[in-house]
């Protein structure tokens, strides 16, 4: 099982949008290490949803319900979408700035490449987040 963390900015798709689409397309990804992230991501896998530009915060669980296909949104190129099923709303969200205070997350991807829009997350690290969170695992 693979752990991930995406990022939107909610006023384009907030998570609650995904919550009310039921399985949304994670799409318009035009990033080579995001999409390369994209592909690796399996059915199954948990995906962390992180609020950028507003809030910046994590504030849900998304679960992959179709790996990567073609983007239907490219016009040209060869990039990835995947199907994504909201699981868990976090109890608290939690912000960069507790996220970059925890010593113990300072190898995360959002700390180290604010700019990716997709990012592995080490199952430890996905679990300290939930724990942040007040959230249990889904």
């Amino acid at each position: 099982m693979g752990y991930w963390l995406v990022k939107s900015e909610p006023a384009e798709y907030s998570y609650d949008d995904l919550v009310a689409e039921g399985v949304g397309m994670w799409d318009g990804v035009r990033n080579y290490a995001a999409r390369k992230h994209l592909r690796g991501m399996e059915v199954g896998d948990y995906v962390l949803f992180y609020h950028s530009r507003q809030g910046l915060e994590i504030v849900g669980i998304a679960e992959v319900m179709r790996a990567a296909y073609p983007d239907p949104t490219a016009e040209k190129g060869d990039w990835s979408a995947v199907d994504l099923k909201a699981i868990k709303k976090f109890e608290k969200a939690v912000s960069l700035k507790e996220i970059k205070a925890e010593p113990a997350l300072q190898n995360l991807g959002l700390v180290r490449i604010g700019r990716l829009s997709v990012m592995p997350v080490e199952p430890a690290d996905f679990n300290l987040l939930l724990q942040m969170g007040e959230t249990t695992h889904p």
